[in-house]
């Protein structure tokens, strides 16, 4: 299967509302190492979803929670293809805080990424292009 067909086997993932969790989201973080009695659904969970995906499936992965550790992780390409890692920044460029998930399509302002915890669930969404820091190419083989 390959990246793209993976995180789109869990479109529609979506957090639950009040103090349950959905047993799917805890179980992202669990296959990476994390406690999962000790997160949540709220728990900002984009990295791990993509992480869930990437190694599920065998290619590198980053291992950690933060959006921009994606950074470190296969190879920057300026011609993103379908299921390539997209990392954004969040609040400003030079902030610790991002996003990551799987690149879909792009046009001229936007580019159009699937990914969890977008709306609280797994979803395809556009972003203003100009918040993209890196497309980086994943390579079959496991944890950096």
């Amino acid at each position: 299967m390959s990246l793209i067909q993976k995180a789109l086997s869990q479109y529609g993932v979506t957090e639950v509302d009040g103090k349950a969790d959905n047993p799917q989201i805890i179980r992202y973080f669990e296959i990476l190492g994390f406690d999962g009695s000790k997160l949540h659904d709220e728990t900002a969970w984009c990295s791990a979803f993509a992480n869930w995906v990437a190694k599920t499936e065998n290619y590198t992965y980053s291992g950690k929670l933060n959006a921009r550790s994606w950074l470190n992780v296969g190879e920057s390409t300026a011609s993103p293809k379908q299921g390539d890692i997209v990392v954004l920044w969040r609040d400003s460029p030079s902030s610790w805080k991002g996003h990551v998930g799987f690149f879909v399509k792009q046009t001229k302002r936007y580019v159009y990424i699937l990914g969890g915890n977008q709306n609280n669930r797994v979803s395809i969404k556009a972003y203003p292009k100009n918040r993209v820091l890196d497309y980086r190419k994943l390579e079959k083989d496991g944890k950096v």
